[in-house]
């Protein structure tokens, strides 16, 4: 469907992918009206600083925003904040929000972002207990996060041991518990995950694998006490925070016929099946061009992309490329950097010291690269994006000598390609 004549575009979130879609729209020559509709009070603002710098006090929070108020003012945007949109009523192609406002569209774009999930277990809802999602949530931690005080944090995923950092640093006594048998289970090669278990108990962290919580503890006066585990024994704790994962905010999509599972469904465009309807960031389940099938990518990379993604295809532009997806972590002074997605490799390569704390996991999928782990590594994080996007075939002997660049490395594997 051609949408290049919309006259006003909706916009529901306050993150990257909804910053980024308006960005792009008024970038790129759309003069219609344009209508920002967010749950949250606060313009739309970046996530990744709130585990990290935010929670630590060296980002303030003027600067976590995309643009500010006057950016909104100056792009005729039409901002509606602290009002959920509540129904897509997709026949009369509007969009209501919880203080009862209808708002028309010819193109909506859902970038609802994600909720952690839940904890299952009693005394989830007791005082001192924390998700760490929103600017919201990290307000409501950091005065918790005094020195001596002790915090349990439940998983080990990036949130949680970004958290674990932040709180080591601030002076705090930590415990991760993780149900699985090792940090970053989900995302990462055993090796990696060693690595990070190892970095986190020199740094004073305590960490449970093969931990399953089975309820938090009351102090008496429904503030935490602890966390008890299903072997029986007990965690104390002044604050816990929950760390365990997120759900994607489908509701909204679902609830109007939109095709979600385990996210809303997109083609390349970002668009879903509703041809006037698209989505972006974390609620979304793309297509994954460069390793084929179709994930969610809870990213920067990602919300960046998809945004222009969409917006092209409002307005009729060529599609903009999609780069090989992009991660990053910060923990202490270890920058973590990632290209790619490993899941099925079948040979891991490993280049430099991990003693030194400067080394890079090489994933191999038959010979071929398909992500790479940086620690501290930025040329083989640049040389792995490209080298992932042509599919290019790495001797690991080769890879793994450090007398040779990876400047040379990736020349004589791209040659090879042609």
């Amino acid at each position: 469907m051609d949408l290049s004549n919309a006259q006003q575009i909706v916009v529901v979130g306050g993150g990257q992918a909804a910053a980024q879609t308006l960005a792009s729209l008024r970038q790129w020559g759309f003069a219609g009206k344009l209508v920002l509709i967010g749950d949250e009070k606060a313009l739309p603002y970046q996530r990744p600083p709130l585990s990290k710098a935010y929670l630590k006090g060296e980002l303030a929070g003027e600067r976590l925003y995309f643009k500010p108020q006057e950016w909104y003012e100056d792009q005729g945007v039409d901002v509606h904040l602290g009002f959920e949109a509540t129904a897509i009523d997709r026949s009369a192609r509007t969009v209501t929000a919880s203080d009862g406002t209808a708002h028309a569209y010819d193109a909506l774009m859902l970038a609802t972002g994600s909720r952690p999930r839940a904890l299952p277990i009693e005394g989830a809802g007791l005082g001192g207990v924390h998700d760490l999602r929103s600017l919201a949530d990290v307000d409501r931690l950091r005065p918790e996060m005094s020195e001596g005080r002790k915090i349990a944090i439940i998983g080990a995923g990036y949130i949680g041991l970004e958290t674990a950092a932040v709180a080591r640093q601030l002076g705090l006594d930590v415990t991760v518990l993780e149900m699985a048998d090792r940090v970053l289970a989900r995302v990462t090669s055993p090796m990696m995950s060693a690595f990070y278990e190892a970095l986190h108990k020199s740094r004073g962290v305590r960490i449970l694998t093969g931990a399953r919580a089975r309820k938090i503890m009351d102090d008496g006066h429904g503030q935490v006490a602890g966390v008890e585990l299903s072997d029986g024994s007990e965690i104390d704790a002044d604050i816990v925070l929950a760390g365990i994962g997120i759900v994607p905010n489908v509701e909204l999509a679902a609830d109007a016929g939109i095709a979600c599972d385990d996210g809303i469904l997109v083609d390349r465009d970002a668009r879903t099946n509703d041809p006037r309807v698209f989505a972006a960031g974390d609620c979304a389940r793309r297509p994954l061009v460069h390793s084929g099938g179709v994930g969610r990518l809870e990213s920067v990379h990602n919300a960046i992309e998809q945004g222009k993604l969409a917006a092209a295809a409002i307005l009729g532009r060529p599609r903009p490329p999609e780069d090989v997806p992009w991660f990053w972590s910060d923990q202490y002074d270890v920058k973590l950097q990632i290209a790619g997605l490993s899941d099925g490799h079948d040979q891991v390569v490993v280049r430099g010291d991990p003693e030194q704390q400067k080394f890079a996991a090489f994933y191999l999928q038959d010979g071929h690269v398909i992500a790479v782990d940086a620690v501290n590594a930025p040329p083989e994080f640049l040389a792995s994006k490209k080298l992932i996007q042509m599919r290019a075939r790495l001797v690991p002997s080769e890879l793994s000598d450090m007398s040779m660049s990876m400047k040379e490395i990736a020349a004589k594997a791209l040659e090879a390609t042609r």
